[in-house]
């Protein structure tokens, strides 16, 4: 059976709006939020997260057409648009045209000389990229476009991944975790709790010629084995809710990275992983949001 989406589109005015309707939009199940400026979109090559930011600007989010209906959340999208006095379309994407969607939309993505993220018909990068990924993200979350995976990338420049073990919490296209062998892991285990995830992530690992990248569908954090980096691109709730079965899931030494966290989470996020005993590193911020390091 064919799966569907709900695509809400909309404008926003000013940067501290939209982080208001994501964190809301959020709570109500929508994940997948791609930015874009409202009078330009993406720059040919230019990650737009050195565009965004600086005021209005246009966002496209997505929820499962299931969820949509059963938790009655057209009402709930009603009250909250009129909160900000602002309008939404909506439409219905089916799963079989997806891709026909996003290569009308996707634009490669540059990380200045370290990493560049593509699809498969975009030519190599010029100048050249450290690390050249290419990625088919589908409905899965993770392409560099927004300023939280972006932010994680420039955070994993400064990690040493040499035969380490890498934990990807909530993987997405697994964007992270295919980086994470490139600069030198000797395993990585990617997990997410949705089945589209699962299968995207799977297929761009095999497009990229992964070796050492492990799978895995779960429902929580909890895993058996020790890793010495973990990357949790999520969000706050979902940080929250598993951060004690991470940290238990660390060795001596490791390395944690947070993000999917807006700017005004960052002390409140610092204080939870105190508490587990986490040692604050750096924050690395981007248009309203954070990625945070840590280490024990």
């Amino acid at each position: 059976m064919s799966k569907e989406y709900i695509q809400i589109a909309f404008d926003f005015d000013h940067q501290e709006q939209f982080e208001m309707l994501v964190a809301q939009l959020s709570a109500l199940g929508f994940e997948g939020f791609n930015e874009e400026e409202a009078s330009q979109g993406i720059n040919d090559g230019v990650e737009m997260a050195n565009e965004l930011g600086k005021g209005a600007g246009h966002c496209k989010t997505y929820i499962l057409a299931t969820e949509f209906e059963a938790k009655n959340i057209e009402n709930e999208l009603d009250i909250i648009f009129k909160q900000h006095n602002l309008t939404y379309s909506k439409s219905i994407i089916k799963e079989q045209n997806w891709n026909a969607l996003w290569e009308s939309n996707f634009e490669p993505v540059r990380v200045g000389n370290f990493v560049g993220i593509r699809a498969h018909f975009h030519p190599s990068f010029e100048p050249k990229v450290q690390y050249d990924i290419k990625i088919t993200p589908k409905m899965s979350f993770g392409t560099g476009h927004h300023a939280t995976t972006f932010s994680v990338i420039q955070l994993m420049e400064s990690i040493n991944f040499t035969g380490k073990s890498v934990y990807d919490f909530g993987t997405g296209t697994g964007v992270l975790a295919i980086l994470a062998e490139k600069l030198g892991a000797a395993s990585v285990l990617a997990v997410d709790n949705d089945d589209w995830c699962i299968e995207n992530a799977t297929e761009n690992i095999q497009n990229n010629d992964s070796k050492c990248i492990k799978i895995k569908k779960v429902s929580s954090a909890q895993q058996d084995a020790h890793f010495d980096v973990i990357l949790a691109n999520v969000n706050r709730h979902i940080i929250e809710a598993n951060l004690g079965e991470i940290t238990q899931s660390t060795s001596l030494n490791s390395i944690l990275v947070l993000s999917g966290l807006l700017i005004e989470d960052q002390e409140d996020i610092i204080k939870l992983t105190t508490y587990y005993n986490w040692n604050f590193m750096k924050a690395k911020p981007l248009n309203g949001w954070v990625s945070l390091m840590f280490s024990r």
